[in-house]
């Protein structure tokens, strides 16, 4: 059995990271995939003449951003398509009332400033809140101190049930006070026309790859560590485990001896959330024009209320929606159509007889996965920030894990699985890495 310098588990960004950065110190390195291709949770299907990039899609602020670098570098074309996280304005944004109709610019802007204002008082809430503090809790006793009559409250209300469940995947109630602290964008955000792939493809250039073959042990030992996937068996000095938290969690994947403090502790706290994306491809489009996304308000828009125009670069008439939290856990067993179904009939709630039924629909299964049981890491009520970087402890000194989950900055993001993939790579080089070494060209 050959041994290596380092095993590296998954191939997603995190993994291909390392391994490249490690490949390209000298060090004989394999990543062992679990799946048929690279990249993880980030993964474009092709299909009816589209492009969907069905994991990630964005590049979430691309100022100082090596992620960003890094695609420029390797000369992978974007698009700006800026998001701003959940916001209530900040691109043109058609907003429509309880009962189905628009909301004029004018009362737009007043939404838009409530939640403005809220988002104020909110930050201090957050600031002053006690350990074991939900998300929701904070958001009640923000409310509580503005003199607004009950349909104002119940607007902002909801924005934030659904800023939770956008941007997290998780019920209000179930994320940490703090669980949304890092949402800031610094610049532009884009999307990639032609796939999001492309980045693990070219990171995964030159580097030993062994496509399925899914690790269910990992022992560790001051002799360094023995892997098992399937009937093959690898040995290695070092290992980085980039695996999904909700594998980790699993009992289908084994690390022994247990992970000791604080690394179990902060796993635990930490949790896999529940969110899918909806793409609707329809033969004509009947929604508000220039717009980049619709909102409905209300009890209408519990579920489904945010849509996104995903129409360009293609041409072809397309809709983005979100399955997040309590919706995708709900209708995780829906079938494509009755979801699609359940889509159409809230659009007509706005638009009425215009809607048509969608040509295509492609729902994402992420909590179906066995590879990730879940789209990304939330922090549970009751953690704490730093239980991201303390998932990273070096284990000793021979086993490292590695992902978004591990980086407290920016977590659930591309740029994290990066920059934690970067960080293990250092920590086993023991010096410092240029972000550039990523993708500088390796020697064969």
């Amino acid at each position: 059995m050959t041994r290596f310098d380092t095993l590296v588990v998954g191939a997603g960004i995190c993994g291909s990271t390392a391994a490249r950065i490690l490949h390209r110190a000298g060090q004989r390195v394999v990543v062992l995939e679990a799946r048929d291709r690279v990249g993880g949770r980030v993964w474009t299907v092709r299909a009816d003449g589209r492009t969907f990039d069905v994991g990630a899609s964005w590049i979430h602020g691309i100022e100082n951003n090596p992620l960003a670098d890094a695609v420029q570098a390797f000369g992978i074309g974007t698009a700006e398509f800026t998001v701003g996280s959940y916001q209530p304005d900040g691109r043109p944004i058609a907003y429509y009332s309880p009962d189905g109709t628009r909301l004029s610019e004018n009362a737009a802007a007043r939404f838009a400033a409530d939640v403005h204002y809220f988002d104020e008082a909110f930050a201090a809430t957050i600031a002053e809140s006690s350990p074991g503090v939900s998300f929701g809790d904070a958001v009640e006793a923000t409310l509580t101190q503005l003199d607004w009559d009950a349909g104002r409250l119940d607007r902002v209300r909801e924005f934030l049930a659904h800023r939770a469940e956008e941007q997290l995947g998780v019920g209000q109630g179930d994320l940490d006070a703090h669980g949304l602290d890092d949402d800031a964008i610094e610049g532009d955000e884009v999307v990639f026309p032609d796939g999001y792939d492309e980045l693990a493809v070219r990171l995964t250039e030159g580097l030993d790859v062994r496509l399925q073959h899914v690790v269910t042990h990992v022992r560790w030992s001051d002799d360094g560590v023995l892997v098992r996937a399937g009937s093959h068996s690898f040995s290695a000095d070092r290992a980085v485990v980039t695996v999904p938290i909700g594998v980790l969690e699993s009992a289908d994947f084994i690390i022994e001896p247990p992970l000791p403090e604080p690394v179990s502790g902060a796993l635990d706290r930490l949790a896999m959330n529940a969110f899918e994306k909806v793409f609707l491809r329809f033969p004509i489009k009947f929604w508000d024009e220039n717009v980049y996304a619709v909102r409905r308000q209300g009890e209408a828009g519990r579920w489904w209320h945010s849509w996104y125009d995903v129409t360009q670069p293609h041409g072809l008439p397309t809709l983005l929606t979100f399955a997040a939290g309590p919706c995708a856990q709900q209708t995780r067993h829906w079938s494509d159509e009755r979801i699609s179904d359940s889509i159409v009939e809230a659009l007509r709630g706005m638009y009425g007889e215009r809607v048509v039924p969608p040509d295509s629909v492609y729902v994402t299964r992420w909590q179906d996965d066995p590879f990730s049981y879940g789209s990304y890491s939330y922090m549970t009520v009751g953690s704490r920030p730093r239980d991201h970087d303390d998932l990273a402890t070096p284990i000793g000194g021979v086993l490292h894990l590695a992902g978004e989950a591990t980086w407290t900055d920016d977590p659930a993001t591309v740029t994290a699985a990066m920059k934690s993939g970067h960080r293990a790579a250092e920590r086993i080089l023991e010096r410092r890495v240029p972000f550039c070494e990523i993708w500088e060209a390796m020697n064969r």
